[in-house]
């Protein structure tokens, strides 16, 4: 598709598409990593045990990963049988939006409400990402695929922190904007973040061509036909090994890394530190990810993408034991700015490496399967997490706990959890050395691929 186009619309159909990483990211910045986290120990669940919060999080995070692992690889081959990937992101994006904004409504103790609002949050945004993932192939030319990937994190890195920085001052300083208290401008940001993904989401909708099949049915024909050929197109998979074992591969580490995403600010609050520290941490990482992002698209295209994942991997693994181990905010910042050097270039080259690897003829239902593993992680990294730590809490509380056992043992408890994600990188870079290189699987002429 990408080839069609005349160099003027696939310049703009490249810019349309990767804006609609400045859109999303808002919501994977300030609600994602940043407010909700904190605010949901804060306020949506105030005076609730801290280990017992973790779980809740941990546990919200894992129910929406478990309905969008479902939804995933149907709704992908639904959009490629009626030609609706743009029709799809929209549908998601507005729903991930819509309830993002109910989030504002959420009061004080109201917990439950508060991961429901999130939880559909996250299923919009998820969903959304299937149907524009599998956009990427129709949008940038092969020579292009790393570079075009990894300008559409770099653009999130930028759009997100731009809108989270703002938020963040709303929050320091509440009376500047007209607001009562940081409770408020908080609850204020939650509208903004859905205004700014509603708004930017035009410009994906007006910029980025519909690819059109050879012949197309209606939306809800094709779900029902997705849903009769999932069966086909996991047996699809499962027959291509350099597809499946990517898969397996991306399955595990990028759980270790959609986990330290979600569930950082939560660690540092189990840890003692401040939520202002680890706030302004986050922006560290948004824009320290922005130039990042764009150096490992080049990379991808000097190296080849999979040693540069390699790369990210190890960084991780060296990160996770050090935040088991750090003890003061300094070390946070200095984990900040390592984690913004590598996030979004292992997210935009896991993409681009996978682009090579599927057939050309059926993005979305690949990207499907793609975006369902990535979505079971996220229910594995989080409840492994909070159930690591509840187990740990339980095998080390005393009959009759004072003030500072508890708080020593719930120490030792977060700093055990996190290390349980060792396991994830791991398995992760030990299958990825087993899938080939798209070039030598064309020469064996194993794969339709790119």
């Amino acid at each position: 598709m990408a080839a069609l186009l005349t160099p003027h619309a696939q310049k703009k159909a490249i810019w349309g598409w990767a804006l609609y990483d400045w859109a999303n990211s808002a919501f994977a910045t300030t609600v994602m990593a940043g407010f909700f986290p904190v605010f949901f120990k804060q306020y949506w669940s105030h005076s609730t045990d801290v280990n017992l919060s973790t779980a809740q999080l941990g546990y919200g995070n894992a129910a929406a990963g478990l309905v969008m692992a479902l939804l995933a690889p149907v709704i992908g081959a639904a959009a490629d049988t009626a030609s609706a990937r743009k029709r799809g992101l929209v549908g998601f994006a507005y729903l991930g939006a819509l309830a993002t904004a109910a989030l504002y409504l959420v009061g004080q103790g109201q917990w439950a409400w508060a991961i429901f609002c999130y939880a559909l949050g996250v299923i919009g945004f998820s969903g959304a990402n299937v149907f524009y993932d599998a956009l990427l192939p129709s949008v940038a030319p092969p020579a292009r695929i790393d570079t075009v990937s990894s300008l559409g994190y770099a653009l999130g890195y930028l759009g997100g922190g731009l809108l989270f920085l703002l938020n963040v001052i709303m929050t320091l300083s509440p009376r500047t904007f007209g607001l009562a208290d940081a409770a408020a401008a908080v609850r204020l940001s939650f509208i903004a973040v859905a205004l700014w993904w509603g708004v930017f989401t035009v410009f994906t909708i007006r910029w980025v061509p519909e690819p059109r099949p050879a012949a197309g049915i209606g939306l809800l024909p094709a779900v029902a036909a997705g849903v009769r050929e999932l069966g086909a197109t996991f047996r699809r998979v499962r027959r291509l090994k350099p597809i499946w074992l990517f898969l397996l591969a991306y399955w595990c580490y990028i759980d270790g890394v959609d986990t330290i995403i979600r569930m950082a600010v939560d660690y540092g609050l189990s840890l003692g530190f401040s939520s202002q520290d680890l706030i302004a941490a986050l922006l560290v990482v948004q824009f320290v990810g922005f130039p990042a992002a764009l150096v490992f698209g080049r990379l991808g295209r000097r190296w080849g993408p999979r040693p540069a994942i390699f790369l990210a991997i190890a960084i991780y693994m060296g990160v996770t034991v050090w935040a088991a181990m750090m003890t003061n905010r300094g070390e946070f910042y200095v984990m900040a700015v390592i984690i913004g050097l590598v996030q979004g270039g292992i997210q935009a080259l896991s993409r681009s490496y996978y682009a090579r690897l599927i057939p050309a003829e059926h993005p979305a239902e690949f990207f499907g399967f793609y975006n369902m593993l990535g979505k079971f992680a996220s229910i594995v990294g989080p409840a492994l997490m909070g159930t690591v730590g509840l187990l740990v809490r339980r095998a080390l509380m005393p009959a009759a706990p004072d003030a500072e056992q508890l708080a020593r043992i719930g120490q030792i408890a977060s700093r055990t959890s996190i290390l349980s994600l060792l396991v994830l990188f791991a398995l992760g870079a030990v299958l990825l050395w087993r899938v080939k290189d798209p070039a030598a699987i064309r020469g064996e002429d194993q794969t339709p691929g790119r």
